[in-house]
């Protein structure tokens, strides 16, 4: 039966474009708990384990998880990047890559590949690949050795990609040449970074998240090491603000959008951190969305 033209774009008007509907989906939350990767709706429910590994990062279109595998080793840490389908199920291992230790996939924007650390050479290079396990290469080589550039995150443009070397913020292109380097001290005059320290870009490209180890006395019982802050750094005003107020020990952002991010919190009486997610402008006012858990990160 044909649809009359004005009740059609009735229709269209309430329901929306039959295409643009198929073309959305609901966003994902992936984190890491225990030995395990997971996958839940972005509140944090209906959550699913999808295999034995550590550092996920679900893909810009909330089909796929790319994470590393953890395998039984006598001696050197065994590791592989490994693609999960989110629908089918089905699971590849990266097995074409030049090492038996990678880790910490990083999805390109448009989904088609994955940066990730490999161990060559004596220390930990940034490598490239298809998202498929094919067309391996070493993007920057540790230099000098010992510094590697830590915390990989593409930028929005998919044509380069900030890191940090634990002395400063780099933006390097896909062919390893260093574009723009920010030093640590000049941005963060009492913090600093470690290897495990993460970065994560605005959408719009113009502001970095960044994990920054505290340079300040707290009382906190039990934790071993600095207090974790949350730093937001505008690459346009050459700018960082700390977000997370001194009571509040937060670490690994994620952006969300709209102001929004993820990000790992715990509190003195807990043993392990947990995902909350707040407005970037007030932390403190976190939301729980998955208890004992670590390492979110958000489809688009």
């Amino acid at each position: 039966m044909k649809i009359p033209s004005l009740l059609l774009a009735v229709l269209v008007a309430v329901l929306g474009a039959p295409a643009a509907r198929a073309a959305e989906s609901p966003r994902k939350l992936a984190f890491e708990r225990g030995s395990a990767v997971w996958v839940a709706s972005l509140d944090g429910t209906d959550a699913k384990k999808v295999a034995a590994g550590a550092s996920p990062d679900i893909s810009p279109d909330g089909t796929k998880l790319a994470f590393n595998t953890d395998e039984p080793s006598t001696k050197l840490p065994v590791r592989h990047i490994a693609v999960a389908d989110l629908a089918t199920g089905k699971t590849t291992v990266f097995k074409d890559v030049p090492s038996d230790n990678s880790f910490g996939p990083a999805w390109s924007p448009d989904g088609t590949q994955l940066a990730f650390y490999v161990y060559s050479a004596d220390d930990w290079q940034l490598g490239l690949s298809n998202a498929d396990g094919t067309g391996f290469r070493i993007v920057k080589h540790t230099e000098p050795k010992g510094q590697t550039c830590n915390g990989a995150v593409w930028a929005p443009d998919g044509k380069s990609l900030f890191c940090q070397d634990m002395t400063a913020i780099l933006r390097i292109g896909l062919d390893g040449a260093e574009q723009k380097r920010w030093e640590l001290k000049t941005l963060v005059a009492d913090g600093d970074m470690n290897s495990s320290s993460r970065l994560s870009i605005s959408p719009d490209g113009k502001t970095l998240l960044m994990d920054i180890d505290q340079a300040e006395e707290h009382d906190r019982k039990n934790w071993d090491g600095p207090q974790p802050a949350i730093w937001s750094f505008d690459l346009t005003a050459d700018k960082a603000v700390r977000l997370s107020p001194k009571p509040l020990f937060a670490w690994e952002p994620r952006w969300i959008g709209d102001g929004d991010l993820v990000f790992i919190s715990q509190a003195a009486s807990e043993k392990e951190p947990s995902i909350y997610r707040a407005p970037a402008a007030k932390l403190e006012q976190r939301k729980l969305l998955v208890k004992g858990a670590r390492g979110p990160s958000v489809s688009r």
